[in-house]
């Protein structure tokens, strides 16, 4: 039997206190004022004094309101009927689409036992030469993409949505602007993908509790899809704002701040998320890529800080371009050899990185006015055409075309003594017209 209480004790913000005993942490309960009804979830729990986050706020809620506990936690709808849809940060439509109500889910439950993980094996591929050719996506891995306002990071998701190899995309904006929204909407409708995808968008002028819920309910619909043998690729933006919403409402619940007013257990929180990136035995995975946004590009605010140590890596976008020095993919030794990709991967992936840090210098060298060699020179035209040909975020290319490329650049700017690349791989795939 549903609980049903009529005296709520304190307002705060959007956080109400009622006396309530019996009740779980999480449990969702609804609200009833004179005007509508909205869900609020339990977020502390001191004794019988229970304190729940309003979804839709707490305007005009009364001390006198009814607040009926629901007994069961954020629940979600699943099944195919999802594909091509877009809900809210509480799961509802935002497309004016029917309401699913069948099959609901648990939303945040424990992630899988790692003695049951596959060791990640396969190659998401996206056509964008600075991931699959220098830091592969690996099927099952967890990667953020480090970067600050301002850069194309949402135009990047957007791309990888279109272009990855995988079953189905799941989208989930949190905080996003409402051009950020339709911008994703738009793009994956023109390109063809809105049918394999799902969207759980919060913008910012909803409700802060629906931040901390679109990572949950994304993931928990992932899992149930992995399940059915679905190569699910969850992508997440922003995850500074699902930290900052947590912070929010650990200052409204009076909770004792850690790093930059940041709650306690962000690691712990993120972690939750992160780890739910999997390749089940016999089944699907899921693959998770999150933006994270570094306020003053500083990599030791606690956000990035803490992700760091539960990803696998990290995509670094920088003055719009994935930096070759700033990223890295932990696992891409499992997918960039001569039986998963091509025998010359790794060999064109650290000779062409070599030389690009040798550019730099380079660069550097002329910018304060020194004499440039023949070396010199040659180096100047490499990073020109790396840059254009290679690090452009426009280049939509397969792995082996990349590659191919590479080899060309090679052969434009250097005899192939220079670029100290083995002998036999040289005579295999320099270019006929190269030096």
């Amino acid at each position: 039997m549903r609980k049903v209480y009529n005296k709520i004790s304190q307002i705060v913000g959007n956080v109400i206190t009622v006396k309530a005993p019996g009740v779980a942490y999480e449990e969702l309960a609804e609200i009833t004022t004179r005007r509508n009804k909205s869900l609020a979830q339990v977020i502390k729990m001191e004794g019988d004094m229970v304190s729940l986050q309003v979804f839709a706020g707490s305007r005009g809620v009364s001390i006198n309101d009814e607040v009926r506990f629901l007994g069961h936690p954020m629940q979600v709808t699943f099944s195919d009927d999802m594909l091509g849809r877009i809900f809210d940060g509480a799961g509802n439509p935002r497309d004016k689409g029917p309401l699913l109500t069948e099959n609901l889910i648990p939303v945040a439950g424990p992630s899988v036992n790692p003695s049951k993980r596959i060791i990640p094996r396969k190659m998401i591929r996206t056509n964008i030469p600075m991931i699959d050719v220098f830091n592969s996506l690996v099927v099952s891995q967890k990667l953020p993409i480090f970067s600050v306002s301002g850069e194309p990071y949402n135009e990047l998701l957007a791309r990888i949505a279109l272009q990855a190899e995988v079953d189905m995309i799941i989208l989930g904006g949190i905080g996003l602007k409402y051009d950020e929204y339709m911008n994703f909407k738009n793009v994956l409708e023109k390109g063809g993908a809105l049918t394999r995808s799902i969207f759980f968008m919060n913008t910012a002028s909803d409700p802060i509790v629906e931040s901390l819920m679109v990572p949950d309910l994304s993931l928990a619909v992932a899992e149930k899809f992995a399940l059915k043998g679905k190569e699910v690729l969850v992508l997440l933006t922003d995850m500074t704002n699902f930290a900052d919403a947590m912070k929010e409402i650990a200052i409204t619940m009076e909770q004792v701040p850690s790093n930059r007013g940041y709650p306690g257990d962000l690691y712990s929180q993120l972690a939750a998320r992160y780890e739910k990136a999997v390749d089940f035995e016999g089944a699907g995975s899921i693959t998770i890529l999150a933006v994270t946004t570094m306020p003053g590009d500083d990599v030791t605010h606690p956000v990035p800080d803490n992700t760091g140590y539960i990803t696998e890596g990290q995509f670094y976008l920088h003055n719009g371009y994935i930096d070759p020095f700033g990223s890295l993919s932990r696992l891409k030794q499992q997918v960039n050899s001569a039986e998963k990709s091509r025998k010359d991967h790794r060999a064109i992936m650290d000779g062409m990185i070599q030389l690009y840090a040798q550019y730099m210098e380079t660069e550097e060298k002329r910018s304060m006015g020194f004499r440039m060699s023949n070396w010199d020179q040659k180096l100047l035209k490499y990073g020109g055409l790396f840059r254009n040909q290679m690090m452009d975020l426009s280049v939509n290319i397969p792995l082996e075309e990349a590659l191919d490329r590479g080899w060309q650049i090679l052969a434009e700017c250097f005899t192939s003594e220079e670029t100290r690349l083995r002998t036999e791989l040289i005579q295999e795939f320099w270019p006929t017209n190269g030096k």
